[in-house]
């Protein structure tokens, strides 16, 4: 009996010593996992990886940029400067009209970082100055006649509109208007707007003067020939967009506008240009490089610029 007492308590023994066993090697296991889970989890990467495209972003432009010249531009620049400073809040771009002589002029002698122009620089200043100055084609422009709405013109051959700006013409009447006089808005010999409606709308002839009101504001050229009923000026397209208060005026049969500019049947256009004196200053480089890219290019055409890439050949070979 006894010795039947001995036997199951050694089988209950070895029974237990299995047990203690099993759980050992499940325990083991499990550790084993747990630390090569651990091992080979990624911890730190998102983490790395976020910091890196953080580290990556562009910083912001510091700094001040100023610009003069080119009544014509004018608004696009100034459009461009608030759009751009609100990107770069430490940033001040200040713009200035004066005429595209006068931009250049500045440009050259180092007073502002950027001279706009309707013309090139080596048709303002002499050949020394004009060559340390690096051109930045932003966009293209076109210049329009325009008249007093209730004249009654709305269109003039290259030869009328020759005569009257060179002063030949003094009467509405001669040109199939009314007998009334004519009124000459034009622009300072700095202007780069007169050099170019010269070249393309007067056959290179120079504009009267003595009869003449000099002007190189824009808006106030508007203001005289919609309160002048026999006034006649030239405007950049710019100046004519979402606004009637003016009538523009085609020449041989050919509407100021940009299409016709692009085709090459309208002639009165010209590059506009932004200069700086050598590569220009970091703000002033990162500026013009702005007003040339894709996310400011919708606004050329909406104020009424024209986009250099949608010149045709037959436009670009008028202007070579």
């Amino acid at each position: 009996m006894k010795t039947n007492a001995k036997k199951v308590f050694a089988l209950l023994v070895v029974l237990a010593m299995c047990f203690s066993l099993a759980a050992c090697g499940s325990t083991s296991s499990t550790s084993s996992e747990s630390t090569s889970a651990a091992a080979s989890a990624p911890a730190t990467t998102t983490t790395q990886s976020e910091t890196t495209e953080t580290a990556s972003e562009p910083a912001t432009i510091s700094g001040s940029v100023t610009a003069s010249g080119s009544s014509a531009l004018l608004p696009l620049a100034q459009a461009a400067s608030e759009a751009y400073m609100d990107k770069n809040p430490d940033l001040s771009i200040v713009v200035n009209g004066g005429g595209s002589g006068t931009g250049l002029k500045q440009v050259a002698e180092g007073s502002v970082d950027i001279g706009n122009s309707d013309v090139f620089a080596a048709e303002k200043l002499d050949e020394a100055a004009a060559k340390d100055l690096v051109d930045h084609k932003v966009c293209t422009i076109a210049m329009a006649a325009v008249v007093n709405k209730d004249l009654g013109i709305s269109s003039l051959t290259t030869d009328q509109l020759t005569d009257i700006f060179t002063g030949k013409v003094k009467n509405w009447r001669e040109v199939g208007g009314p007998d009334l006089d004519v009124m000459l808005v034009t622009r300072p010999t700095s202007s780069g707007t007169r050099a170019l409606f010269k070249t393309w709308a007067l056959k290179g002839v120079e504009e009267a003067s003595e009869s003449a009101l000099e002007t190189d504001d824009s808006g106030t050229l508007m203001e005289t020939v919609q309160s002048n009923a026999g006034a006649i000026g030239y405007v950049a397209l710019s100046y004519l967009v979402n606004n009637d208060n003016v009538t523009p005026v085609a020449i041989d049969g050919v509407a100021p506008t940009l299409e016709n500019m692009y085709n090459g049947s309208y002639l009165v256009w010209g590059y506009e240009h932004m200069y700086t004196k050598g590569e220009g200053s970091e703000a002033a480089q990162a500026f013009i490089s702005y007003m040339m890219s894709d996310e400011f290019a919708p606004s050329i055409e909406a104020m009424g610029y024209g986009a250099s890439s949608k010149l045709t050949d037959a436009a670009i070979d008028t202007h070579k």
